[in-house]
């Protein structure tokens, strides 16, 4: 299951009246951003034309990644495919230059998601989004603001579909109330399974779909790290990960151990197992789920987009579900601005 193949990966239609996607998304972020430096910027490229061959269509992007720089790395090849591709971005973070990875303010406001639009739009060179998410949420800003401008730029043909990014279920169900949201992204893997406590039930009661970001554990579950924090540039984020720090890394690469037997057992790679692990949630819950890892390299999404011919049987997903309850450390130092900060 590890040798790359030319098959094409299967669709679904993310959430109720939305796009018909790959069951597997690629996420961007990592090509210019928070992963170290990409030193061969032409392979990332073949990376993405190589991902739509393979079936992938969500291309996941932000405008706080890279200070837009990213939106623009990829901008060509939206623009060469327009119409072949799901084009998502978000707004909601503003961060200060100087200190990429320090604090973050949250806007949720109507001027500001007019303006945040707007650049992206520019960034991408495109005339439209097929889906806009607000990346985090701001609770002193009423959701009827947010969705409201959201819905407007909906009516204005400047976006297609809706998405909200770490909302809580209760907030994804006053959003929906407003207008319909085709999907919630938020962090979903075998590290972090808070999401299935209520959002996921929230999502599958109203028909949208979930798209889970760093399916990966943000890579620990390719077992490529034992001492993390020791094995990572000083530009990587990940270096600030509870996670990924002090103890914690030794403790949470013990856990990968079910997953390598699993693995090894079925001559796969440990990422194509913990993604098909993700993807087969769909039918353990009954949404569509549209896992969205990050990679920069041909061979890798080659890897990934394989999982999504694996189903885990009855005994090995019994074997991977004791791991999130053991993971050491926090998704994120300040877990305020998720949806688990906030139920």
């Amino acid at each position: 299951m590890s040798d790359s193949t030319n098959e094409t990966i299967a669709t679904v239609g993310l959430g109720t009246g939305g796009p018909e996607v790959g069951v597997q998304g690629l996420g961007c972020m990592g090509m210019s951003w928070a992963y170290g430096p990409t030193h061969d910027e032409t392979e990332a490229r073949a990376t993405l034309e190589r991902a739509l061959e393979l079936g992938v269509t969500l291309f996941d992007t932000a405008d706080v990644y890279g200070f837009g720089r990213n939106e623009e790395f990829i901008s060509p090849f939206v623009r060469a495919n327009r119409d072949r591709i799901t084009l998502a971005t978000k707004f909601a973070i503003e961060r200060d230059e100087s200190d990429p990875y320090g604090r973050q303010r949250i806007r949720n406001d109507r001027p500001y998601i007019r303006q945040a639009v707007e650049g992206s739009l520019r960034r991408l060179g495109v005339d439209h989004i097929d889906l806009y998410y607000m990346h985090r949420r701001n609770p002193e800003v009423p959701l009827e603001e947010s969705i409201g401008a959201m819905a407007e730029l909906v009516a204005e043909g400047k976006v297609k579909h809706l998405g909200l990014s770490e909302v809580t279920a209760n907030e994804l169900r006053a959003a929906h109330a407003v207008h319909p949201i085709a999907a919630v992204q938020s962090e979903w893997s075998l590290f972090s399974r808070d999401i299935e406590e209520s959002v996921v039930g929230a999502a599958r009661e109203l028909g949208v779909a979930l798209v889970p970001y760093s399916p990966l554990g943000r890579g620990f579950l390719t077992g490529s790290f034992v001492q993390a924090e020791q094995e990572l540039g000083e530009d990587d984020f990940r270096r600030r990960q509870p996670r990924f720090t002090g103890d914690n890394a030794a403790a949470n690469a013990a856990l990968l151990e079910p997953l390598r037997k699993i693995a090894e057992a079925r001559g796969a790679t440990l990422a194509q197992i913990a993604l098909a692990w993700v993807q087969q949630q769909a039918q353990v819950h009954g949404l569509a789920v549209v896992p969205i890892p990050g990679t920069r390299t041909r061979a890798r999404i080659e890897q990934n987009t394989g999982a999504t011919r694996i189903e885990l049987s009855a005994d090995e997903l019994a074997a991977l579900e004791p791991i999130a309850g053991q993971v050491a450390g926090a998704r994120y130092a300040d877990m305020s601005a998720t949806s688990a900060g906030r139920e």
